[in-house]
């Protein structure tokens, strides 16, 4: 096979091969206006982008099921592959879209703000300003390398546990 048929037949994933994959960032979004907004929108932001992650997880859990439907849905091989497939969608989602993201966007912005508040006489609300516009600039420099980092780490570690067996 040509590698342009190959291509085209690979699927495309929604959850990681276009612009949807961005609503796993809305964390990194709220993060960025954590110095401007409440708290409370902060913490919303992560209820979004969860849902995200759940939303892939379903996806990945209901396509491993269909691709193992000629085997007897009830061996215990189908149920070790589906919670396979769940598990590693939530765990690489949670890191790669979540938790790394998030703490990454949030130390920028600490930092950001403290050399702000130390290196210039520059006034609190101009500082929270300039710090937001940072964290949101950064978000596009630090998707993908945590992407292919969370990929590396896991495929190095958890997933050659689980793909021994």
């Amino acid at each position: 096979m040509a590698l342009a048929e190959m291509e085209q037949a690979k699927e495309i994933d929604i959850y990681r091969d276009t612009p949807l994959r961005f609503l796993g960032y809305t964390n990194e979004v709220g993060e960025a206006f954590r110095p401007l907004i409440h708290k409370t929108i902060v913490n919303l932001s992560y209820a979004s982008a969860f849902l995200y992650v759940l939303a892939d997880v379903r996806d990945k859990v209901v396509k491993m099921k269909k691709s193992l439907s000629t085997i007897d849905e009830t061996s215990s091989y189908t149920h070790k592959k589906v919670i396979i497939a769940g598990a590693d969608t939530l765990l690489w989602q949670t890191l790669a879209s979540i938790a790394i993201p998030g703490f990454t966007i949030n130390r920028i912005c600490a930092a950001n703000y403290y050399i702000l508040k130390k290196a210039t006489k520059l006034p609190k609300p101009t500082r929270k300003y300039i710090t937001t516009a940072v964290g949101l600039l950064s978000i596009p420099f630090i998707i993908h390398p945590i992407d292919d980092l969370t990929t590396y780490s896991m495929d190095n570690s958890i997933r050659k546990l689980y793909h021994k067996n």
